[in-house]
Protein backbone atom coordinates (compact mmCIF):
# COMPACT_ATOMS: atom_id res chain seq x y z
CA UNK A 1 0.00 0.00 0.00
CA UNK A 2 1.64 3.19 -1.01
CA UNK A 3 1.92 5.61 1.85
CA UNK A 4 -0.91 8.59 0.53
CA UNK A 5 -3.35 5.24 0.69
CA UNK A 6 -2.17 4.52 3.92
CA UNK A 7 -2.84 7.44 5.55
CA UNK A 8 -6.34 8.10 4.32
CA UNK A 9 -7.04 4.74 6.26
CA UNK A 10 -5.52 5.92 8.95
CA UNK A 11 -7.29 9.07 8.73
CA UNK A 12 -10.75 7.12 8.27
CA UNK A 13 -9.85 5.41 12.13
CA UNK A 14 -8.62 8.48 13.64
CA UNK A 15 -12.86 9.45 13.04
CA UNK A 16 -14.28 8.46 16.33
CA UNK A 17 -17.43 10.33 16.66
CA UNK A 18 -16.55 12.83 19.00
CA UNK A 19 -14.95 15.84 17.65
CA UNK A 20 -11.83 16.13 20.00
CA UNK A 21 -10.66 12.70 19.63
CA UNK A 22 -10.82 13.00 15.94
CA UNK A 23 -8.98 16.47 16.42
CA UNK A 24 -6.12 15.05 18.52
CA UNK A 25 -5.43 11.88 16.84
CA UNK A 26 -5.72 13.59 13.52
CA UNK A 27 -3.10 16.39 14.69
CA UNK A 28 -0.76 13.54 15.65
CA UNK A 29 -1.90 11.72 12.63
CA UNK A 30 -1.31 15.11 10.42
CA UNK A 31 2.65 16.32 12.01
CA UNK A 32 4.12 13.41 13.32
CA UNK A 33 3.60 9.89 11.47
CA UNK A 34 6.20 10.63 8.63
CA UNK A 35 8.54 11.23 10.41
CA UNK A 36 7.83 8.28 13.36
CA UNK A 37 9.95 5.12 13.69
CA UNK A 38 8.23 2.08 13.41
CA UNK A 39 7.95 1.43 16.83
CA UNK A 40 6.09 4.43 17.67
CA UNK A 41 3.76 4.12 14.60
CA UNK A 42 2.92 0.28 16.12
CA UNK A 43 1.65 2.02 19.22
CA UNK A 44 -0.49 4.27 17.14
CA UNK A 45 -1.98 1.68 16.13
CA UNK A 46 -2.66 -0.29 19.05
CA UNK A 47 -4.08 3.46 20.32
CA UNK A 48 -6.83 3.64 17.67
CA UNK A 49 -7.68 -0.37 18.42
CA UNK A 50 -8.70 1.17 22.01
CA UNK A 51 -12.56 1.67 22.74
CA UNK A 52 -13.61 5.64 22.44
CA UNK A 53 -14.60 5.58 25.96
CA UNK A 54 -11.30 4.65 27.31
CA UNK A 55 -9.59 7.14 25.14
CA UNK A 56 -11.56 9.94 26.10
CA UNK A 57 -10.72 8.99 29.98
CA UNK A 58 -7.11 8.49 29.26
CA UNK A 59 -7.22 12.21 27.21
CA UNK A 60 -8.42 13.86 29.65
CA UNK A 61 -6.50 12.40 32.59
CA UNK A 62 -9.27 10.99 34.47
CA UNK A 63 -7.24 7.38 34.06
CA UNK A 64 -3.70 6.09 32.89
CA UNK A 65 -3.28 3.52 30.53
CA UNK A 66 -1.15 0.01 31.56
CA UNK A 67 0.25 0.17 28.61
CA UNK A 68 3.37 2.95 29.22
CA UNK A 69 4.16 3.66 25.92
CA UNK A 70 0.90 4.69 24.94
CA UNK A 71 0.60 6.35 28.09
CA UNK A 72 3.27 8.47 26.67
CA UNK A 73 2.37 8.86 23.53
CA UNK A 74 -0.76 10.15 24.73
CA UNK A 75 1.23 12.53 26.78
CA UNK A 76 3.17 13.81 23.41
CA UNK A 77 -0.58 13.64 21.74
CA UNK A 78 -1.93 15.78 24.42
CA UNK A 79 1.29 18.73 24.67
CA UNK A 80 0.87 18.46 20.73
CA UNK A 81 0.28 22.87 19.79
CA UNK A 82 -2.84 23.70 18.41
Amino acid sequence: MDEEAELRKLRWRCRRGMRELDQLLERWLDRQWRQSPTHEREVFLRLLDTEDDKLWRWFLGHELPDDVEIASLIERIRALPL
